[in-house]
């Protein structure tokens, strides 16, 4: 499918959340995105899967470390501080189902998460964990 949006008047992809709308931002304290750009983006590269926004919990990052992606500890190699509850972050949409699942999902920001999500995750599952849903549901396509 490669990216999801159109061309702006930069000539770069501008790729569309989950609702519909412009990709907005996830978070730069910690810089997150594949790209560490800030953005849950793939740039049209259908490999990436880092485009859903958590809001990590406790609890998640448990879940992560429990299967193999330890997202708390530093990483300072990389320029990797690890994670602490609060902070947004471009996770995988396989690992976020997954620990959806188990019972360990972290809350989702709809406006941050790339619609390609939507091959793995459907809106309803995302809904359920959504910590920034629009007052006005009408225009939403289900």
């Amino acid at each position: 499918m490669g990216a999801v949006g159109g061309v702006g008047q930069t000539g770069a992809v501008t790729e569309r959340n989950v609702l519909g709308g412009n990709l907005e931002p996830c978070g730069t304290e910690p810089m997150t995105g594949f790209f560490r750009d800030g953005c849950c983006n793939t740039q049209g590269d259908p490999r990436v899967v880092h485009t859903v926004c958590a809001v990590v919990t406790a609890e998640f990052l448990a879940h992560q470390a429990s299967i193999g992606n330890d997202l708390a500890t530093p990483r300072p190699e990389y320029g990797f501080s690890g994670l602490r509850p609060g902070d947004p972050w471009c996770v995988t949409a396989p690992n976020w189902l997954r620990a959806h699942h188990d019972g360990a999902a972290a809350p989702v920001r709809l406006a941050a998460t790339n619609a390609s999500v939507l091959r793995l995750v459907p809106l309803e599952v995302l809904r359920e964990h959504a910590v920034d849903v629009p007052t006005d549901l009408s225009g939403l396509d289900d």
